[in-house]
């Protein structure tokens, strides 16, 4: 449940995100200008090991998230 990004220069990989417990990170993509990724998040807690998004006893839920960066620049 984690994404790695690699640097193709250097070969340095690096963890990118870690998703809940007991998720599957799937369906990366990108806004047409590139900055703005999003990433599926399928299965969190189906073994009950989570409660994302909404915390507490709530019922997990697959979900969506959008990723950007704080200078407003593209992604990558």
């Amino acid at each position: 449940n984690q994404m790695l990004k690699a640097d193709s220069a250097t070969g340095e990989i690096r963890r990118f995100l870690v998703g809940p417990k007991g998720c599957e990170i799937t369906g990366i993509t990108w806004s047409p200008d590139r900055r703005t990724m999003f990433i599926g998040i399928q299965h969190p807690g189906v073994r009950a090991t989570s409660h994302f998004p909404g915390g507490g006893n709530s019922v997990p839920r697959s979900s969506v998230i959008a990723i950007q960066r704080e200078d407003g620049k593209k992604i990558g």
